[in-house]
């Protein structure tokens, strides 16, 4: 048995599964103190279930306090970052280009210093370990240090003994190197490696509040959290790299599209109370964003699903024609100023009530709408979806459609330019599931010339990398298997070449992890 939960801006959702059966599930509203609106939702579906503690093998959260915290500005500590490969890249500053509010949160200083690798792994220059010692005094003054190196992702040894200097000389200050998140453009990947350093102390501590959430309930199973690509990390995995939860709820609410429709090739909507998420399933996973994103202004090189947001959700506002439908929304007080609830706004889900699309709150509220205001407003929303999910699309093929999510009603049974609309059992709840029945994932990169290596070789080298990153995050040996493999020509160099990125998953190995209990 397993439960997964899912912390939204507005509701803290939690299933409990028996294998692929859903035993219980929960809608709260997220509060303000995480730990108790996680407390609250697993304690709900022990008690909807009256299933012990003991029986759950595992608990799966996704959360948007990593990434709150970077908007918001809020619960950031200021980080030394340091850069190897000053002789090739000081023309670009530290942080270049970032909003001065969240610059002044998370960067107390920026050095460089020479070093770094070339593209293929070969030196450029030995790092200057003399200039690293003169700084030592200013860097071990921050509670965090961000350490990015030129190239660091094809010979990570470089950060990585930068990192040991810093520790042999008495350093305490909590570490994050670059090479881990694994993508070539320095100064994305910098960005993303000083806001893991920013977010480390506000990790261990929502990590710590999951575990007391746990001990209050007597569970003992192994505590995962959800990554941005679909995939699973360990609380203390999470504690090193907070950054890779972010985008997570939508990844979660794909994923249990997926898994509740049986399809894997498809386009989702998951349609909430102030907007509607659309995103394409490959394979079961959400399509990546195919450029840098962007995060609170800063640009980072995060692996995050490709999704458009639109305004359109259950709070959304209707204009007095119907002819206007959303972006504002009344969100969480739909359920007091809806016209459905005795309100005195028309919304989205009044219209949807009136249509006999839902069967919400009390219809008759929804007498006074007139027939054409209440038409006008459904084709409003239709085409806002279809719209937007044409502009997701590659292809002018129709395509499934998996809706999901509260507002679920709101999309018609027909669209254009989609095949045909599912909507599955248990819909609401997607994103639950989604983190439940998410598995385990390793990525890894290699680059390859013809001088320096061949395709074949790098190839062979990222699989294998990839596959043993995913063993080492949890997931079952024998369950292992490389699920996409991207490569990008670069035109920047003297000879033809590439990078090749390879992502592999497996399943949870929860026998190995729950001590051979499973």
């Amino acid at each position: 048995m397993r439960i997964g939960v899912d912390v939204g801006g507005t509701h803290t959702d939690a299933v409990l599964l028996d294998g692929k059966r859903l035993l219980a599930s929960t809608k709260r509203p997220t509060t303000e103190d995480i730990q108790t609106g996680v407390l609250d939702g697993l304690t709900e579906v022990l008690r909807q279930s009256s299933v012990e503690p003991a029986s759950i093998k595992m608990v799966t959260i996704g959360t948007t306090q990593f990434t709150n915290a970077v908007v918001e500005r809020k619960g950031l500590v200021p980080v030394a970052a340091l850069r190897i490969g000053a002789q090739s890249s000081s023309a670009m500053p530290i942080a270049a280009k970032w909003p001065e509010d969240i610059k002044a949160a998370a960067i107390l200083s920026g050095h460089m210093i020479d070093g770094g690798s070339e593209f293929d792994g070969q030196p450029i220059k030995p790092t200057d370990f003399d200039a690293l010692d003169a700084l030592f005094e200013t860097i071990a003054a921050a509670d965090a240090l961000a350490i990015t190196s030129v190239f660091a992702t094809a010979d990570p040894s470089v950060e990585q003994d930068v990192a040991a200097r810093m520790i042999d000389r008495g350093c305490t200050a909590q570490i994050s190197c670059s090479h881990v998140f694994g993508q070539l453009g320095l100064h994305q990947r910098e960005n993303a490696t000083i806001l893991n350093s920013a977010l480390l102390p506000l990790a261990d501590k929502v990590a710590s509040a999951f575990e007391a959430a746990f001990e209050t309930i007597g569970l003992s199973c192994p505590l995962f959290i959800s990554q941005n690509d679909g995939t699973l990390m360990t609380a203390a995995f999470a504690r090193q790299f907070p950054v890779l939860t972010f985008s997570s709820g939508p990844t979660n609410s794909m994923r249990g599209a997926a898994f509740l429709s049986g399809k894997a090739n498809a386009m989702v909507v998951d349609i909430g109370g102030t907007t509607s998420d659309i995103g394409m399933l490959i394979e079961g996973f959400p399509r990546p964003s195919g450029s840098y994103v962007s995060v609170a202004g800063v640009r980072t090189n995060f692996r995050m699903p490709d999704v458009l947001a639109v305004g359109l959700g259950g709070g959304s506002l209707v204009s007095a024609d119907g002819t206007s439908v959303g972006p504002q929304s009344l969100g969480h007080r739909l359920t007091s100023e809806g016209l459905i609830f005795g309100g005195a706004t028309m919304t989205a889900t009044d219209i949807a009530v009136a249509a006999g699309r839902a069967d919400i709150g009390t219809r008759q509220h929804t007498n006074n709408i007139d027939e054409t205001v209440r038409d006008s407003a459904m084709a409003q929303m239709r085409r806002l979806l279809e719209d937007h999910i044409d502009q997701m699309k590659t292809s002018a093929e129709p395509l499934p459609l998996v809706v999901v999510g509260g507002g679920a009603f709101l999309a018609p049974d027909e669209l254009t330019g989609v095949s045909e609309v599912i909507r599955p059992e248990n819909a609401g709840v997607a994103n639950a599931i989604g983190a439940a029945f998410a598995q385990v994932g390793g990525e890894a990169e290699a680059v390859y010339t013809q001088s320096q290596k061949s395709r074949a070789e790098a190839l062979a080298e990222a699989k294998a990398q990839a596959l043993q990153k995913a063993v080492e995050a949890g997931a079952l040996k024998s369950s292992t298997q490389i699920v996409t493999v991207d490569e990008t020509p670069m035109s920047y160099v003297d000879e033809p070449g590439a990078v090749i990125r390879v992502k592999a998953i497996g399943d949870v190995d929860l026998e190995r992890l729950n001590g051979g209990t499973a």
